[in-house]
């Protein structure tokens, strides 16, 4: 199972709108599990992971895409992820 995580913020319009383009491929994909997180309620946890301002993507709890990536190079990085679990 790989978790997808969006980290956005309420109101924010970019965020809006790529969060479902992206969240399609990911849910599209098996083994996939897609979180939202919303930074002003997880901010410890955000800081952490290196994000620096929202929307961004962790992949199993690593900052993958510290800017939002298109729907494609989700989808490629979500499938060469898939392919090397056990």
């Amino acid at each position: 199972m790989i978790l997808v995580e969006i980290f956005s913020t309420p109101g924010c319009g970019k965020c809006t709108e790529a969060r479902e383009a992206l969240k399609a491929v990911a849910t599209g994909l098996e083994a996939v599990r897609w979180r939202e997180v919303n930074i002003l309620d997880e901010l410890d946890y955000a800081v952490d992971l290196g994000v620096l301002s929202p929307p961004a993507i962790a992949i199993d709890g690593e900052l993958v895409f510290p800017t939002l990536p298109g729907a494609e190079r989700l989808r490629r990085e979500l499938v060469r992820r898939l392919a090397r679990k056990p």
